[in-house]
């Protein structure tokens, strides 16, 4: 049975094959292509899967996010399959589940050899986003460090001495620093690569929200997030569905002239910080 006779459709391109990121695909992918990618084939073949059955073009590719010949052949595929008019990048590892090396690799050089490869691919008019974190918010970087960090190509990151001698240090600082950076690397290729392309990149910094792989971070400082839930305005955790609205937003025809920027959705969990109503640690 033939579900959709249209040939000429849009990609939508998934780095990470979570619920957010799931989220996201459902809410804008609705008559267009999407590819998938992720390191694990069973949660390819589980979220392909459960896309297809709901009426979705779901085309899959294992890609390993740590290597960029991998995220450059997961960008040739997706323009491969039509113009790519949306990327987003779900792909990370927690303070909880990784050491800081490995976040660092992740967080910050995957990402970045991402933006750097579907800079080369978007088509006029596509949009793409970053998924960062409220943690990005949580350990300010001198400016001079971060004027250093955003003129550094993406292969040379990880020699910053800055990142050497404090992101190292543990996961936490690690995290921080590297969802910062996302933020950063956003504002670089809006002003360089993308914008060559016409296309559009952004940033959404999401605060405590319940996914499968949060349990991690919650059974590890359980008491840390409560009371960090307790302090906010929102007194709740976030949903990877309000994610995905305000995602939606920023990936779509009302955001043209957003570029560059970061959404901190996070019930008011910074502020809090900000105004002395919780203080971390």
């Amino acid at each position: 049975m033939i579900f959709d006779r249209n040939e000429q459709k849009s990609v939508v391109a998934l780095l990470g094959a979570g619920s957010m990121g799931t989220a996201i695909v459902r809410r804008i992918a609705a008559g267009k292509k999407i590819l998938l990618g992720d390191i694990s084939e069973k949660a390819l073949e589980r979220v392909g899967d459960d896309l297809r059955r709901s009426g979705y073009d779901v085309e899959t590719m294992v890609v390993n996010a740590l290597q960029q010949d991998s995220v450059e052949a997961f960008a040739q595929k997706a323009a491969e399959m039509g113009p790519v008019m949306y990327f987003i990048d779900t792909a990370g590892a927690s303070p909880n589940q990784a050491n800081p090396e490995h976040i660092v690799d992740l967080d910050m050089v995957g990402t970045g050899y991402a933006v750097d490869a579907f800079g080369e691919v978007m088509a006029e008019g596509g949009a793409g986003l970053l998924i960062s974190s409220q943690a990005a918010y949580m350990y300010p970087i001198p400016n001079d460090i971060e004027l250093q960090l955003v003129n550094t190509p993406t292969a040379g990151l990880k020699d910053v001495p800055f990142i050497q001698e404090v992101a190292m240090q543990n996961s936490g600082f690690a995290y921080m620093i590297a969802k910062r950076m996302n933020h950063l690397q956003a504002q670089r290729a809006a002003a360089t690569s993308w914008r060559k392309r016409r296309a559009r990149i952004n940033t959404i910094s999401p605060g405590v929200i319940v996914t499968p792989l949060a349990y991690d971070e919650f059974n590890a400082n359980g008491e840390g997030y409560q009371r960090m839930i307790d302090a906010s305005a929102a007194q709740r955790t976030g949903t990877s569905d309000e994610i995905a609205e305000a995602a939606a937003f920023l990936l779509g025809e009302h955001a043209r002239f957003i570029t560059g920027t970061d959404l901190l959705i996070d019930g008011g969990v910074i502020a809090a910080i900000r105004t002395g109503e919780y203080q971390l640690g």
